[in-house]
């Protein structure tokens, strides 16, 4: 396994300047936000596939620290109901699958989306009970009109083009969990995989080294963000779960996101790592920070040792079971 960051992250800071501080804290590879939601941080895709010496040095920047690219990410909502955001989101996803494959990145980042309940909507519409009979009507329209059309489309598209999705199973999105991570990738194809990030499984009671267990069985595990979650017992036990307050309004929230190590221990984050381990996951675990109570500087360096520390055990253990 390899350790990174997402470096949008370090938006405030140039390209290089965010590259030297990753190199310096000792980290293998860089996730790099080429559009949608992230947005395009360091790299902008048109620029960089419309301009080869511009391309050759972006490349450079990054293989000189002795760093590589894990992923290029693009989350965004390319199934969105209003046309004009659901095109700009679209073609994120396709430029960037691209400059993927003109830098030899085998893995784009991104988010499954989500329809309206309609052609007449307005915004996306996530559907998270059965009843009334409606919200099932609504669910399965989107998945057969526009879900695993669209999903199609893409997989030949990424099968064109030598390079995987790894899609994030997150809350808001049609995909969110690992059972409607792998309905996608069978009913569309095996260039669909997961990015997997545990922050959004803790808070929906899920268990990471078991979606992992089930996730790698099916060749699925494309890409894993590092992110933790607390959560609140008290505010949990009076509201549940599902909680639409800020994610500044910490105090009242039934859950938060923090830096890794700070929502669950050294225990748990172990579990999750020898199970990557254990599924023959070799690739990135990449740190992402949204933590409202740390500042970057400080949850990304306690991010950093935690894992690198962690880490190395493992590549310790693995030695000596050899």
């Amino acid at each position: 396994m390899k350790l990174g960051v997402f470096m949008v992250l370090f938006g405030d800071k140039s390209r290089d300047e965010a590259l030297d501080l990753v190199a310096k804290s000792g980290l293998d590879c860089v996730e790099i936000g080429a559009g949608g939601y992230p947005g395009k941080v360091h790299c902008d895709p048109a620029v960089l596939l419309s301009d080869q010496a511009a391309l050759r040095e972006f490349a450079e920047a990054v293989s000189s620290r002795g760093l590589e690219i894990s992923a290029l990410s693009c989350h965004g909502n390319p199934l969105h109901p209003n046309p004009e955001m659901a095109h700009q989101y679209h073609v994120d996803f396709q430029q960037t699958v691209r400059l993927a494959e003109a830098l030899g990145v085998h893995t784009v980042n991104t988010f499954s989306g989500c329809p309206g309940e309609s052609e007449r909507s307005e915004n996306p519409v996530w559907v998270t009970c059965p009843w009334p009979e409606e919200y099932s009507r609504v669910l399965a329209w989107q998945w057969q009109e526009k879900v695993l059309p669209y999903w199609m489309k893409q997989h030949a598209f990424l099968k064109e083009h030598g390079v995987r999705v790894a899609i994030e199973p997150h809350p808001g999105f049609v995909v969110y969990n690992t059972e409607t991570m792998l309905h996608l990738r069978a009913e569309c194809g095996d260039t669909i995989g997961a990015n997997f990030d545990p922050s959004h499984l803790f808070w929906q009671a899920m268990d990471p080294v078991e979606s992992i267990k089930e996730l790698g069985s099916q060749g699925a595990l494309f890409h894993v963000h590092a992110k933790d979650t607390a959560i609140d017992a008290r505010n949990t036990a009076l509201n549940g779960v599902l909680d639409t307050k800020s994610y500044r309004d910490e105090w009242k929230r039934s859950w938060i996101f923090r830096t890794v190590g700070y929502g669950h221990g050294e225990e748990t984050w172990r579990q999750i790592l020898s199970t990557l381990q254990l599924v023959g996951y070799d690739g990135a675990v990449s740190i992402e920070h949204e933590d409202s109570l740390m500042s970057i500087d400080e949850g990304f360096n306690k991010a950093a040792t935690f894992l690198q520390r962690l880490i190395i055990r493992e590549k310790l253990g693995e030695m000596w079971w050899a």
